[in-house]
């Protein structure tokens, strides 16, 4: 088998995996009837919390970060910029790309000079290239994201209290940068500079919302919003958005403890295949070496890969849960 005929069996292996993602992520017709149900309903309704949940959904969706409304290089460069950003470690796109590169070289090396298989080892190393600093990325993006919801209801408690003794709201701001630590103090700094540099406080607090990308601070932005056309008890308002955060965080906590035996299960199951391999490779080598050297051994493996990668997401669809 010609080296051409590898490379076009592996790009359809490939493209077969790309459409079973892009099935299984798109609106499936129960959502979307689900959707329109909704949309009968609040449009109907007499109730007033089916209004006030109207409006709300509304402001969220008009509401969102406007790095995604242009399809390009410029907006895909941007939508990495602000990933990068989320993370909080201050990394650059110079940064991203230089070590994006530099796992690639390295691992290309390490397995052509361990195997001699050339494209395999620059298939290798491209995907680990391409997937590792992603999935770095990823992780300090969640990680940050849970130590702010974990201190956000604290900064709103604070919020209140500054607000109930007198303060007005950008004073509070300033408390709350000042004295909750980590991810809550920095952003609430953030704020607070483009306040003082002349910007409105809803456009600081929404860039604020777009950077961060989470529905609690979303919520935190809509809140304010809301108040300052409507008027009313703010204290009020924000204690009562702090105990729902609250509620929410349990609830969270909740049904990853349930989940986590499922999870769990899909891990060892996953990364079983792996560790056998490996297992064997180390023993014996020359017993399962030739999937590096003989092509119809390497397209099978490429093809298990990619059958083992849709079940992957299968089964990290079924133990994915939102609130």
């Amino acid at each position: 088998m010609s080296i051409v005929q590898l490379l076009l069996i592996a790009g359809g292996l490939l493209a077969l995996m790309v459409m079973g993602y892009v099935l299984m992520t798109g609106s499936s017709p129960a959502k979307e009837s689900q959707r329109r149900l909704q949309a009968v309903r609040y449009r109907h309704s007499e109730s007033t919390t089916d209004k006030v949940e109207s409006q709300l959904k509304k402001a969220i969706a008009a509401r969102k970060p406007k790095q995604f409304t242009r399809a390009g290089a410029d907006s895909r460069l941007a939508a990495l910029q602000l990933r990068l950003d989320r993370t909080g470690m201050g990394w650059s796109l110079a940064q991203y790309f230089y070590a994006s590169l530099g796992i690639a070289v390295v691992l290309t090396a390490l397995l052509y000079l361990k195997t001699d298989a050339a494209m395999l080892s620059l298939g290798i190393g491209l995907l680990a290239g391409a997937g590792l600093p992603h999935m770095a990325v990823g992780h300090f993006i969640k990680r940050r994201t849970n130590q702010f919801n974990a201190k956000f209801p604290d900064g709103i408690d604070l919020l209140v209290r500054g607000l109930r003794s007198g303060l007005p709201v950008t004073e509070t701001l300033g408390v709350v940068a000042s004295e909750v630590p980590g991810p809550v103090g920095s952003e609430f700094r953030a704020v607070v500079e483009r306040i003082k540099i002349g910007r409105t406080m809803e456009e600081s607090l929404q860039e604020t919302a777009d950077k961060l990308g989470t529905a609690e601070f979303q919520f935190f932005v809509i809140t304010l919003a809301i108040q300052r056309e409507t008027g009313g008890n703010l204290a009020e308002t924000l204690s009562n958005l702090g105990d729902v955060l609250r509620k929410r965080a349990q609830m969270k906590l909740k049904i990853k403890a349930m989940s986590s035996e499922s999870k769990a299960s899909a891990y060892i199951v996953g990364a079983l295949p792996f560790i056998v391999f490996g297992m064997i490779y180390w023993i014996n080598p020359n017993y399962i070496g030739g999937f590096f050297t003989d092509d119809r051994l390497i397209v099978t493996g490429l093809g298990g890969l990619v059958w083992m990668s849709i079940g992957a997401l299968i089964m990290a669809k079924m133990v994915s849960f939102e609130i």
